[in-house]
């Protein structure tokens, strides 16, 4: 049976958050709210709401490494998204921060998790992590691969499952909405079966074709429709 499972939130990644913020200002012409720091990861982010019709609780998360940090995540396991990735490191800084990913939410993250592994895809270990805010401890599960992998060159997204309090109810409402999320990949039929599986294809809002990786999100901003995601996520 499918899943329930509904976009979460879109990544971009940033060699830097400062950069992040900057590419934040230009392109969607909004300064994005605070974030937290992963001591698991190593990480930090500045978060955005992006939700509407059709994209419930949906927020743009900017993420990058923190130089500041170290991973309280195993030696040898990497981090999430690919952060870890030399040669994604090396496209950030030829193009800057990009879309490279999203992420769904799930009521059942194992649940979730198993259904992609019933089409021989390991979306990695369920992970528990957690940060804190202003209104206290923000918890979530969370699909990690060893290899930090995102997999389908990041068109397959990562599953999280949230605690008690999910983060949009803590940001700033915002003029930017998500219009649409467009995947492609080699694989499409793959990548569709699976997405369905999990219960995300259903609408116009996700839609799926064959061509080399990519994703682009449409968003709704004061300046009018904005396209992220022309560069290639492979």
């Amino acid at each position: 049976m499918p899943m329930k499972a509904e976009l979460d939130h879109l990544v971009v990644i940033a060699s830097t958050l400062d950069d992040g913020v900057r590419w934040c200002e230009a392109t969607l012409g909004i300064t994005p709210g605070p974030g937290g720091s992963h001591p698991l990861m190593g990480t930090h982010n500045r978060l955005l709401r992006i939700d509407g019709p059709g994209f419930e609780y949906a927020y743009l998360e900017i993420i990058a490494v923190d130089p500041m940090a170290l991973p309280t995540r195993a030696p040898g396991l990497k981090r999430w998204f690919d952060l870890d990735d030399p040669a994604l490191t090396k496209r950030l800084a030829q193009y800057g921060p990009q879309l490279c990913h999203w992420v769904a939410r799930t009521p059942d993250v194992e649940a979730a998790r198993t259904a992609l592994r019933l089409l021989r895809i390991e979306r990695g270990p369920v992970l528990s992590a957690s940060r804190m805010t202003p209104a206290g401890l923000l918890e979530w599960k969370i699909t990690v691969r060893d290899d930090g992998h995102r997999l389908f060159g990041g068109a397959l997204p990562t599953l999280i499952q949230w605690g008690a309090v999910h983060p949009v109810g803590q940001m700033a409402p915002s003029a930017v909405r998500l219009q649409a999320l467009r995947l492609q990949h080699p694989q499409a039929a793959q990548l569709s079966h699976a997405l369905s599986r999990l219960g995300l294809l259903g609408d116009r809002s996700i839609t799926v074709q064959e061509g080399p990786a990519q994703m682009q999100a449409c968003l709704e901003t004061r300046a009018g429709l904005v396209c992220l995601g022309e560069v290639s996520i492979g």
